[in-house]
């Protein structure tokens, strides 16, 4: 059970939390933060809110399986005559109480307990691994969205230098240093980058629409969210593959489904096979029956019944039903034990991924930063030597088609590696720690 409670303490507070988080119809209008971002789509997102209706449908399963460990009692009433001779007969009326215990069974009453209680934990898992998909999900639109806006500033920097390319080109053929052709290319540039700025506006608003459509609100809303750090400090970025997989081990969801999976089969077959053996129950009734209310407390009366005793049942032959049905279950318990198999590989191969695109991811950063770095210093070099003639206007064009593309370049890389991370901490089951590590870094 120690496992089981990790699945509860990923969740923040406000994921079913009492406040208008679920109800309003804005977007919140100061700048949200990641880990606002998060909590609010959690608060609103409809899909981990059916998980966890889910989850509390095997809760309750479990607790009605304690039954099996307290008595059965019933009670009935009944009224009636009857029709004999072409004359109906009086009133009859009854009452009954009668309860039972199982005794012994062989075990197979706590097999039956420890696979609802197993399939509760594989529930608990399953819930788990729908949250942190959906906070990744949530993650990869938020950093697309900084992105996005980091393109617009970056279009909007290269309409700056196109404008102020076509205005020094201007001037200088009209001071007669430069022919037409100047002029006609760095007008043709400048609406390049008008066109530019318009197509990255366009991409922002998608992406934005993207991230309000996880949180639940209308696409055509807007919202501000804060730019990320630039450090990056995770316990993830020093540890090894196999500190990772050891990591997974114990906190990734499906890696615990799948073993809680393998648990329920297993005591469900147990349960099946332990159904053949014999039970022992302890059983009581009282009963009355009369056609009359009158003298039901006399003292002669001997309408009242009762009785007790001890039951032994077992199952002699039911067609073969028995014998399948363990052979099913043994069947089944193979296919979990395979399963079980099978997702472990597919986590150690998610890991391997994860962690070697995100070691790239960095090398990707520093090696664009240098890029960008000595792009804005060729186009401002470039720039510089236009203006006094020792270049050409298309020189400097093709200095600022670099510049552009290195800061794209940049941006591109800044984001991916923050995705990069958050997949690091998905893959090992632990994204919680990835968003606490990003508040700690403010």
């Amino acid at each position: 059970m120690k496992k089981f409670a990790l699945v509860l303490a990923f969740l923040p507070g406000l994921v079913f939390a009492e406040d208008d988080c679920a109800t309003r119809r804005t977007v919140p209008d100061t700048i949200q933060s990641l880990q606002d971002v998060v909590q609010l789509g959690l608060c609103r997102n409809p899909q981990t809110a059916a998980a966890y209706a889910s989850l509390r449908a095997t809760h309750f399963n479990k607790n009605a399986a304690y039954s099996s460990y307290l008595p059965s009692v019933n009670a009935g009433l009944s009224a009636g005559k009857d029709y004999r001779n072409k004359d109906w007969d009086d009133w009859s009326y009854g009452a009954s109480i009668s309860a039972s215990y199982l005794i012994f069974d062989f075990g197979k009453r706590l097999a039956d307990m420890n696979q609802v209680i197993s399939a509760y934990r594989a529930a608990g898992f399953d819930f788990s691994e729908t949250v942190q998909n959906f906070v990744y999900g949530l993650v990869g639109s938020y950093y697309e969205l900084l992105k996005a806006d980091a393109d617009v500033e970056s279009a909007k920097s290269a309409l700056t230098v196109a404008q102020t390319a076509y205005d020094t080109a201007s001037k200088k053929f009209k001071a007669g240093v430069v022919a037409k052709a100047d002029v006609l290319k760095a007008e043709t540039r400048l609406a390049n980058s008008k066109l530019s700025v318009e197509k990255a506006k366009n991409s922002r608003e998608i992406t934005k629409g993207t991230l309000l459509t996880k949180l639940s609100f209308p696409a055509e809303q807007d919202i501000k969210i804060a730019d990320m750090s630039s450090s990056f400090g995770s316990d993830a970025e020093s540890e090894s593959v196999e500190e990772l997989i050891n990591i997974a081990r114990e906190k990734r969801p499906d890696l615990l489904k799948a073993s809680a999976n393998k648990d329920a089969a297993w005591h469900k077959r147990n349960a099946v096979f332990l159904k053949n053996l014999p039970s022992i129950s302890a059983s009581g009734s009282v009963s009355w029956n009369d056609d009359s209310l009158g003298d039901l407390f006399a003292p002669d009366s001997n309408k009242i019944n009762g009785s007790i005793g001890i039951r032994v049942s077992m199952p002699l032959f039911a067609g073969f039903a028995n014998m399948y049905g363990v052979r099913a279950a043994e069947a089944e318990y193979d296919r979990a034990k395979y399963n079980e198999q099978q997702t472990t590989n597919a986590a150690m191969l998610d890991i391997f991924t994860a962690y070697h695109n995100y070691k790239t991811a960095r090398t990707v950063l520093t090696q664009t930063e240098s890029l960008l770095k000595s792009a804005t210093e060729s186009e401002r070099v470039t720039a510089g030597m236009y203006k006094v003639g020792r270049a050409t206007m298309l020189d400097w064009q093709t200095a600022q088609s670099e510049l552009i593309d290195a800061q794209r370049q940049n941006n591109s890389a800044k984001y991916d590696l923050f995705v990069k991370r958050a997949a690091v901490a998905l893959a090992i089951g632990d994204i919680k720690s990835e968003l606490e590590g990003l508040k700690d870094e403010k």
